[in-house]
């Protein structure tokens, strides 16, 4: 399943060419993870303070296709690649329209709140599948 977060490109994400800042696409992307979580009902407050766990991104690979610019409506879209005890890794890419602008392999662990990796709880990887 594809979870899709609409994004509008502000005149405070482009550099002096008027294109969207690359750095950018990086904080687009988390923003599209983000209500992806909030959107299957996991609650990442609750987690961190009641299991001592977090979320932490572990490698991203990306490639950046084409730019976008001041005023852009783009779609995050996000899914769900592979899912294993320690790890979960997502498609991401940020659309215009039809248009891939930029796409990335992003890997997620768990990890304890002083940084230990952790496996990935049960109930997490089920609410994924």
């Amino acid at each position: 399943m594809i979870y899709t977060h609409p994004i509008r490109v502000y005149y405070e994400d482009t550099d002096m060419a008027g294109i969207v800042y690359y750095a950018n696409y990086l904080r687009y992307i988390e923003r599209g993870r983000s209500e992806w979580v909030r959107e299957i009902g996991m609650d990442q407050k609750r987690m961190k303070s009641e299991d001592g766990i977090v979320f932490a991104v572990r490698r991203v690979e990306c490639d950046y296709l084409s730019p976008a610019r001041l005023d852009d409506e783009l779609v995050v879209e996000t899914e769900v690649r592979s899912v294993s005890g320690v790890r979960m890794v997502m498609d991401q890419s940020v659309k215009r329209g039809e248009e891939i602008l930029f796409q990335a392999v992003v890997t997620v662990i768990c990890m304890t709140t002083e940084g230990a990796p952790v496996r990935l709880p049960a109930n997490i990887r089920q609410m994924v599948h």
